[in-house]
């Protein structure tokens, strides 16, 4: 009797979905990210859930706002 789905190649969309610790390999869900800032171009490392707002070192720009989970990077900051 063959199982409906094979459980040693799942598709990397199921595995995306799963929990951290429950993948077929553990994971995990963050990153780290360079972020160019739009002002004077100096490059920043910026985690992907960061809890606290990150500013440019050259000019003190803002490059991401935390939200409840993933950091917001970008020009839709206001």
């Amino acid at each position: 009797m063959p199982l409906a789905k094979d459980l040693l190649h799942p598709s990397a969309e199921e595995e995306k979905r799963k929990h951290k610790k429950k993948r077929l390999v553990q994971s995990p869900n963050s990153y780290f990210m360079d972020v160019k800032c739009p002002g004077c171009y100096k490059i920043t490392t910026v985690f992907s859930h960061a809890q606290t707002v990150v500013l440019c070192v050259g000019c003190s720009t803002v490059l991401c706002q935390p939200t409840g989970g993933k950091a917001r990077v970008g020009e839709l900051i206001t």
